[in-house]
């Protein structure tokens, strides 16, 4: 049986946007079977964080890249999880990747937590804040000395503090 281009395109496409879609659906819940000190309901999360912050914090959404205002922060501070104000990055360790959003090669002692993320048909670490199981972005093994590491945050779910790093 012969397939048209115009039945082949159709299906291939169709196809595509079901993977799609299904790789990038999430739970509304941060971090399901996780237990974290910060808890709250989704409505509650929603009311808190806000339209912009809730699709990334709760439901690993990435905003665009070059688009928050914290990837040009370079004052001395500490960011801090958007969601429940827990301490997670100093400037310090703050870097210019060039990626389009703020990066830093190393999280602060026991703030972060990892777990693997196969979203997007690919294999990646996802980086959740460790007291209210926030998405904050992900972590890549292609940043600079001395960790090599290149914590690439969503800049909405950070805060910054200014003053002297942690």
């Amino acid at each position: 049986m012969r397939m048209s281009k115009r039945t082949f395109l159709g299906a291939t496409g169709t196809a595509l946007c079901g993977l799609v879609a299904g790789a990038c659906a999430r739970q509304s819940e941060a971090a399901p079977g996780m237990t974290f000190a910060v808890n709250h309901s989704d409505a509650d999360w929603r009311r808190m964080l806000g339209p912009q912050r809730y699709p990334i914090l709760r439901q690993a959404a990435t905003e665009r890249a070059f688009t928050s205002p914290l990837l040009n922060e370079h004052r001395a501070g500490t960011f801090t999880c958007a969601g429940c104000a827990s301490p997670l990055f100093s400037s310090r360790t703050k870097f210019e990747s060039g990626t389009g959003w703020p990066s830093f090669w190393q999280a602060l002692p026991g703030r972060v937590l990892t777990r693997a993320d196969h979203s997007l048909m690919m294999e990646r670490t996802e980086v959740l804040c460790r007291r209210c199981g926030g998405h904050l972005g992900h972590v890549f093994d292609d940043g600079p000395r001395p960790t090599g590491k290149r914590f690439c945050m969503n800049g909405l779910a950070l805060k910054f503090a200014p003053g002297a790093a942690a």
